[in-house]
């Protein structure tokens, strides 16, 4: 069959892909929707959760899968390896999941060090025994020096969802109110700041960590959560405004109450950045029933990865897809979707 007269390929502005294409924004949803939904789409696909809800012969699961392309391999908080692993934890975790065993596919470029590479096998053996999660198969490649990056990670997790658990991007209500469980933009600045050889008092590092600990004791006092999704490309403001359009709400979130450290701040003064737009690894949103807000705010502030956790906005209104924020002087701006890229392989 030949493909390009059978399904042409739909209108686009552009005729290549572009870096912004990956960035989590505008572009990256066009390229999803148009390219890939548009031809692979079904009911679980269509979702566009963080992993797909499965349920086979009455076990309900989570799968997801990510790629990860940090540049540099190694930065202040963490590494690449380390990286994947919270990073695909967390995906079966926000889909309200215990994340139970993870695959590992490695691509390497020929010349990449050793030692690097003991380094983050190292760091990947200890962040899936402290995420508690098993490493049950994988593959391995090997490029040509100047085919790759150094090294490439495929990871993709399996867990089983919690009983009466029914956590989804379209669940999204009037009146929820929406949590996240500290501060916000470091892992895009660490790995910025070493880029760029930017200094602070304070050194920044990343806030790469895994969230199933924190979301199962979540979990554990509330069975009124709607809506979870770690805000890693794109930032705060992309995770918002893609849980706005699936659930069709407007969304208002208030700038006083969005936990950013001093040290951001004036990186992003320095670089011309938003924060609401920078990637992290370690938050997570959780949109839950006014009524049990407080009672998840006092689990999450229990625990380790929430000490910091503060309620920063709220469903208003059903129909309208739209994220806003109430600035620091009162007024009220419209948040959208980045359209380009800020941070480029920065997860």
């Amino acid at each position: 069959m030949d493909f390009s007269l059978s399904c042409p390929i739909p209108k686009s502005e552009y005729e290549k892909v572009l870096l912004a294409h990956g960035g989590g924004g505008t572009l990256s949803h066009q390229l999803i929707n148009k390219i890939f939904i548009s031809q692979f789409g079904n009911d679980y696909l269509n979702v566009q959760h963080d992993g797909a809800i499965i349920e086979f012969e009455g076990v309900k699961f989570a799968f997801t899968t990510d790629s990860y392309v940090v540049q540099p391999i190694f930065f202040p908080g963490g590494n690449i390896g380390e990286l994947a692993i919270n990073g695909t934890v967390n995906d079966i975790s926000v889909c309200g999941a215990k994340p139970l065993f993870i695959s590992v596919g490695f691509i390497i470029e020929e010349g990449l060090d050793l030692d690097e590479l003991w380094k983050i096998v190292l760091s990947m053996k200890e962040a899936s025994e402290k995420a508690k999660v098993k490493i049950v198969t994988g593959d391995t490649k090997v490029v040509e020096k100047g085919k790759g990056d150094k090294i490439f990670i495929n990871t993709t997790g399996i867990g089983l969802v919690y009983d009466g658990i029914n956590i989804s991007p379209e669940n999204a209500e009037v009146g929820d109110v929406i949590i996240i469980n500290g501060r916000i933009a470091e892992h895009g600045i660490a790995i910025m700041s070493e880029r760029e050889g930017l200094k602070f008092e304070t050194k920044l590092v990343s806030d790469t960590a895994p969230l199933n600990g924190l979301i199962e004791s979540v979990i554990e006092v509330s069975k009124k959560i709607t809506v979870m999704r770690d805000p890693t490309r794109g930032g705060l403001a992309s995770a918002l405004n893609e849980i706005a359009l699936k659930s069709n709400v407007k969304i208002e979130v208030y700038e006083k109450e969005i936990p950013i450290a001093d040290e951001v701040i004036g990186a992003c003064e320095i670089l011309g950045l938003d924060p609401l737009y920078i990637a992290n690894e370690g938050k997570v949103l959780i949109f839950v029933d006014e009524s049990d807000a407080e009672k998840v705010l006092d689990a999450m502030r229990n625990h380790p990865l929430g000490r910091e956790s503060k309620i920063i906005g709220k469903v208003i209104e059903k129909g309208k897809p739209l994220v806003t924020l109430k600035t620091l002087i009162g007024s009220t701006r419209i948040v959208d979707m980045i359209s380009g890229e800020q941070l480029p392989r920065i997860c």
